[in-house]
């Protein structure tokens, strides 16, 4: 598949999250923030079943927001579905369990990170690092630098953290 493909579906994925998770944690729509997030699942799954790398990103976050109990509305279980039953329809490409669990783990660290963090420091570098999740960027690059992963996938995922912050800021505007 395209970078330029992917990158799209990246960006999709990281907006519909997003403003999903936003409709429900402060609207209380379940309504749109159902509808956003079965347009998530299916730019997220179409990227997983077409790249390994996505696969392993998209099913870290995943996996790592369930682990830290992040998986808390109807829309998410929604989404989960969605997005499972589409990745066993179109097969999940062959993963390493390795590198899959230390995409876990850093999923999981800047969940448990963004809740926590602040709580506990007043160390702006930390309390940034966390709030904007940097633990997944940091090893996508650190996986790209030894080629494990290519490092457009990397520029892929930076979108997907750009398109979701970017519907932070829409939400908050309209909101």
């Amino acid at each position: 598949m395209s970078y330029i493909i992917l990158a799209i579906l990246f960006l999709l994925s990281g907006f519909f999250m997003k403003f999903s998770d936003d409709l429900y944690d402060v609207k209380n729509d379940l309504k749109f923030a159902s509808i956003l997030g079965v347009l998530c699942a299916i730019v997220s799954a179409f990227a997983t079943v077409y790249s390994v790398e996505a696969a392993y990103i998209f099913l870290a976050i995943l996996i790592g927001n369930f682990i830290a109990l992040k998986v808390d509305g109807i829309h998410h279980i929604i989404t989960l579905i969605i997005y499972i039953i589409i990745c066993l329809i179109f097969g999940f490409p062959e993963l390493s369990l390795v590198i899959l669990l230390i995409c876990i783990l850093a999923a999981f660290s800047d969940e448990v990170g963004h809740e926590l963090i602040s709580r506990y420091t007043d160390n702006i570098f930390l309390n940034l690092f966390f709030e904007y999740r940097f633990v997944m960027k940091v090893v996508i690059l650190v996986l790209a630098i030894f080629g494990i992963f290519d490092i457009w996938i990397f520029l892929c995922f930076i979108s997907f953290e750009i398109a979701y912050e970017f519907a932070g800021i829409v939400f908050e505007k309209f909101n």
